[in-house]
């Protein structure tokens, strides 16, 4: 006798409820940690007026979501860049220093 063995199912995305008062937070800014059980996210602000970036979030995932989330990233900004064009990192010390570097004096000549 020939058993028939069912295919299993793929796993399937678990549907995400938004609450109709979420509001996005803006970060320019992260700081990552980790221990050996959890990777640590503090998203921040960091304004030009303000001494000091402000966390606005703070994310704490395992490992391995770390790793998805990367992957996912990582395929996500391909797709951007296919579409709206390869993105430059500046070449300077942090992105606070490209961000709110003071004009430079070319810069503000007129012609």
């Amino acid at each position: 006798m020939t058993e028939k063995k069912a295919k299993p199912n793929p796993p399937q995305r678990p549907s995400i409820l938004l609450p109709q008062d979420l509001e996005p937070t803006y970060a320019n800014l992260v700081r990552i940690a980790h221990t050996p059980s959890e990777v640590m996210f503090d998203f921040a602000r960091f304004l030009p007026s303000d001494p000091h970036a402000k966390v606005v979030s703070r994310v704490l995932v395992s490992p391995l979501s770390a790793k998805l989330m990367l992957n996912a990233l990582t395929e996500n900004l391909a797709k951007f860049e296919a579409q709206f064009g390869q993105i430059e990192i500046p070449q300077k010390q942090s992105l606070a220093d490209f961000l709110f570097k003071p004009p430079n004096k070319e810069d503000d000549t007129q012609e």
